[in-house]
Order: structure tokens, then sequence, then C-alpha cells
């Protein structure tokens, strides 16, 4: 066997520093700091946090996308005693990624927030770590063609996405010769919750995630399944397969994040602890290795893994998904951004968990049909979705 090779250099510009995505690249990076350099940290306005960042990775900018925020990030750089320059607002996002110091974006802030500098990553042509479902959720096609023509590098950092990325990385892999690919799921907080229950469980319950620490809104996506839909929209992008050769198994274990079954009769699988790292080390320093600091698996001492067919009546909004696919160029951004309406509205306590579901069904009956020539289209009809979904929030609000 050849000796593995060396983790190239790195020169990050971090989207979302002081989120989950934003925690687990900047642990992986003090592990690898001899090939890791932290260019530009980003956060939306929680500017103590990303000073205290600054003061420990000593990069060249913090950008805070809230300009209101930015006398509190200097006078909190100051009393860190960083030298690190601050600057705020959207376009200091882009400059940030579109830096040519910078060669290696993390694409870690949620929403449509993140979208625009993820897209200026890709026009930039940098090597792209990807967690932010919006840019291929809500602009797949167009996305592609924008990294492609720019020579862009995308590597998934979402763990499904990443196994399925490893198993298809085989010398002579050809897209043709693949049967399926499967995304795992874990079911959630509610998987074993009778379904007459579910209209009364509380934002604190689904947020509740029995294998992995993530953020409110992509917990309740989660608990909704709405998060695995998204990713097999992404999943048709990323990897070039119609929606018919993708699909979504239960397997609550959490240990088989993704597989690719193949003509012959092969199945991969990508195995590792659910924790985020792994894909994060992975996607940094492809094709090398690199240590994320997760613990090894111990098969012998596993609990036996469970796989099972995901039951519709429960994850109604996984089938929504596959729905937008077959509908209009915009249908996935109208998707998206209604249940962005949808879970803000639940997490404030204004409906209950079963209306998600509800509204991001009424909206995609609504607006699912329409057409997009362009990106601005396709965000067009994305903000025409979250207005529309707002509505019917507040009406069931009310």
């Amino acid at each position: 066997m050849e000796r593995s090779a060396a983790m190239p250099r790195r020169s990050i510009t971090l989207l979302g520093a002081t989120g989950s995505i934003g925690a687990n690249t900047l642990d992986v990076v003090r592990g690898n700091r001899e090939s890791c350099r932290v260019f530009a940290l980003t956060a939306h306005r929680d500017a103590e946090r990303l000073a205290q960042l600054c003061a420990e990775f000593r990069p060249e900018y913090a950008v805070i996308a809230d300009s209101r925020s930015l006398p509190q990030l200097e006078e909190s750089l100051r009393k860190h005693r960083s030298r690190t320059r601050a600057v705020a607002g959207e376009e200091a996002l882009i400059e940030a990624v579109s830096d040519a110091a910078c060669d290696t974006v993390v694409a870690g802030i949620a929403g449509a927030a993140g979208l625009p500098a993820t897209l200026a990553a890709a026009r930039a042509g940098k090597r792209l770590l990807l967690a932010n479902k919006e840019a291929l959720v809500a602009a797949g096609g167009f996305f592609m063609q924008i990294a492609r023509d720019n020579g862009a590098q995308l590597l998934p950092i979402d763990s499904e996405h990443n196994a399925v990325f490893q198993c298809l990385a085989q010398p002579h892999a050809a897209l043709h010769d693949v049967e399926k690919i499967v995304l795992t799921a874990s079911g959630g907080p509610f998987l074993k919750l009778p379904l007459d229950q579910l209209d009364a469980v509380t934002p604190r319950q689904a947020c509740t995630h029995p294998n992995w620490k993530m953020g409110r809104k992509i917990s309740v996506d989660s608990a909704t399944m709405m998060n695995k839909g998204l990713e097999v929209i992404e999943a048709r992008w990323l990897f070039d397969l119609d929606a018919a050769r993708i699909e979504v198994w239960i397997h609550p274990q959490s240990i088989v994040h993704g597989l690719v079954q193949w003509k012959d009769g092969s199945t991969l699988a990508q195995m590792a602890q659910p924790d985020m790292r792994v894909p994060i080390a992975n996607a940094l320093a492809w094709p090398a290795r690199a240590a994320s600091g997760a613990a090894m698996l111990d098969l012998p001492q596993s609990a036996a893994l469970e796989f099972r067919e995901v039951e519709r009546a429960r994850f109604p909004c996984l089938a929504l998904a596959y729905d937008a696919l077959g509908m209009g160029a915009a249908a996935a951004a109208v998707l998206n951004a209604a249940n962005e309406e949808a879970v803000g509205a639940f997490l404030d306590g204004k409906i209950a968990f079963t209306d998600i579901v509800r509204v991001n069904e009424q909206t995609l009956s609504a607006l699912g049909a329409a057409t997009a020539a362009t990106l601005d289209d396709v965000l067009d009809a994305g903000e025409r979705a979250r207005q529309h979904a707002a509505g019917l929030t507040a009406r069931l609000a009310g």
C-alpha cells in the first residue's frame, strides 16, 4: 500500500464561524495547524464570540454580516488584543471569499443568508466545502454551472453527501454503473412517537436530536425529515443523478451515513461516528486524509445496525422534495423558502409542529410550477414563496 499523501496547506475563509459547522471546522483546524491557516472568520452578529475566535486563530479579517454590530466587534477585538481587521456587510463577506489569499471556503451559514457569499466563492473558483443547502436546493442547476465555468471544486460536508462522495470516488467508477445512492436518516426525536401526538410536540422536544448536536432550525428539519428532502435535492445536483436513483433509508444509529449500490450487485457504505468533524476533515484534506479528532468506530462493541424504509405518514415532508424535483425550475426554491418560514413560526411558538408540512405543501402547490430562466428568477420565486408562507403561518397562528 502506498504511503498516504500529506494534507496540502489550506488558507480558509469560514462562513458562519460561530455556528455548529464553524465550531466543528475550527476544531479540525486546531488538530491540523501545520496545514490549515485561517484567512477570514465571519459571523452574523455575535461580535464577542467572533472576537474570541480571532484572538485564537489570528485571521486577517473578521466579517460581521450585521453592520450594526461592527462597533461592538471592533471594541471586542481591542479587548482581546487582536490585530484582526474588522469589516461588515454582505460586500465584505463576498470580498472575504473572493480574495486571492484564500483558496478554501467553508460555507457554513445556514439559510438564504449564506447564498450570495457561497455563489461568490464558486465564481471565484475556490475549493468550496459546502454545508449551506440553499446553493444547491434553491439554485442547483445555476450553481453547478457557475462552479463548472469557474473551475470551483465542490466538496460536500453534510455527512450523507460526503459519505456518497467517498463511495463514488473509486478508481474507474462511472455514474452509469450506479444503480442508486442511499442517504441515511436517523428518524429524529419522534421516530417512535404515536402519530396522534405529533401535533402537541414542543420546539424544545423537536430540537433534542438523539444523535447529533445541531442548530435549532436543522434540528426541526431533522424531526420533520425536511432536511432529508432537501438533501435529496442537493444530491440530484451534486452527483448528477435523477430522483429515481436517490433513496432514503431510516438508520437510527447514524453510523452508516451513505451508500452506493452498483449495477454488479455491490454496495459500498461509508461508516463513522456521528461527528461532523469527520466529513469536514475529509473535505479539507481530500484527496489526502487528516485527523478529525473523532473517535474511531468500535463495531464489536456497537449496537446492531438497523435499516428500514421511511414511514411516509410520519414524514410527509420528504415526499414534497421529490414532488418539487418533478415541478418547475423554481419549485425547490419555493419549498425551501416556505420551510424556513414555517420552521421559524414553529420555533417562535406560533404554529404547531404538524402545521409545518401544511405550510410547505400549500405553498409548493400554489407557487411550485413557476418557471425560471435565470438565477434572479429563482431567487424572486423564493421570496414570493416566503411571503406566501408567512401569510399562511399568520392565519394558522390566528
